[in-house]
């Protein structure tokens, strides 16, 4: 009987399998439960024992985007028929809006600052792992171990120096001096995992630009940046997710202007106590854009994780 000491046998294959769609459903279980949350009547998310099987309702996303009173009953009736169906909703449940909630700006707020310290990050941090890649930098391992260490920091640690700094600068509850500091904490990340992704492309691609006629510029934009392009995308991805959901400095930072969703979510208040429907359902909307966002470069972000694993 032959086997072959690479390919798996069809049992181990099976055992995979079995543990990868368990792993699967475990993980996922908690994002589904969620999204169903936020279908849910407010009587139905705090039932016990936990409601399985429900009719769906869509209360939890119009309490989620409107700011709703408690209205009598004479009050109801000279604002006389609802006139849309999120209308008869709210009416359903004895209140009349009052306009708009702040979750759309809040949610803004997350999209302006996370795609923009994302941006500047990466535009920081391929410049600066390159350099360390490519030129004789002075003391490089020292400052590469200086630049990885601002990542061992807790937040917490800083978080009351960053407040006293950001308050004399007038940084305080702005979206410049948010997307400066997660673009500042986010950049030790991108400079290691970039440099690595460039220590792989061969400098020979860029003496031959260089003999070319390239300017080294050139060289950097034309040939390097092509070739890192798995590296920058999978390293987005990972900046994008740390500033989309931090959580610690848009608390102490931010209070209006430009708080992001993230502190916002969990003080959603209903008309009689906390509105867990409305909270599941900015919860649901708020992983929207990062999942698109990863789907989008999920081939990328395969590649990068085993780039340069095999070497030739």
């Amino acid at each position: 009987m032959s086997f072959s000491v690479t390919e798996p046998s069809a049992r181990t294959k099976w055992l995979a399998a079995v543990l990868v769609v368990g792993y699967a459903l475990i993980t996922i279980a908690p994002l589904l439960w969620i999204i169903a949350t936020g279908f849910k009547s407010p009587a139905d998310s705090i039932a016990y024992p936990p409601k399985v099987v429900f009719e769906p309702t869509l209360e939890g996303y119009v309490n989620l985007f409107t700011d709703r009173t408690r209205a009598t009953q004479d009050m109801l009736d000279a604002a006389g028929e609802p006139k849309t169906w999120y209308e008869r909703i709210v009416r359903a449940q004895g209140t009349v809006i009052n306009g708009p909630s702040r979750y759309g700006e809040r949610f803004l707020n997350s999209v302006i600052i996370g795609f923009g310290s994302t941006a500047l990050c990466m535009i920081l941090g391929t410049a600066a792992a390159y350099a360390f890649s490519r030129f004789r930098v002075p003391l490089k391992d020292d400052l590469l171990f200086f630049i990885l260490s601002t990542r061992m920091m807790p937040p917490i640690a800083v978080a009351i120096p960053i407040f006293l700094m950001f308050r004399n600068l007038g940084l305080n509850d702005t979206h410049l001096g948010m997307i400066l500091l997660y673009t500042a904490v986010n950049l030790s990340l991108s400079v290691w995992l970039l440099k690595g992704f460039i220590d792989e492309i061969p400098v020979e691609y860029e003496e031959a630009a260089l003999i070319d006629g390239y300017t080294r510029f050139q060289a950097f934009t034309k040939v390097v940046l092509p070739q890192a392009a798995t590296g920058i995308a999978s390293t987005a991805i990972f900046c994008l997710i740390f500033a989309w959901n931090e959580y610690a400095f848009a608390v102490l930072l931010t209070s209006g202007t430009a708080q992001t969703a993230p502190p916002f979510i969990p003080t959603i208040i209903g008309v009689g106590g906390k509105d867990w429907p409305a909270v599941a359902a900015g919860a649901t909307i708020f992983l929207v854009p990062v999942m698109v966002f990863t789907i989008l470069l999920r081939k990328h972000l395969l590649r990068g994780i085993t780039f340069g694993a095999v070497r030739k």
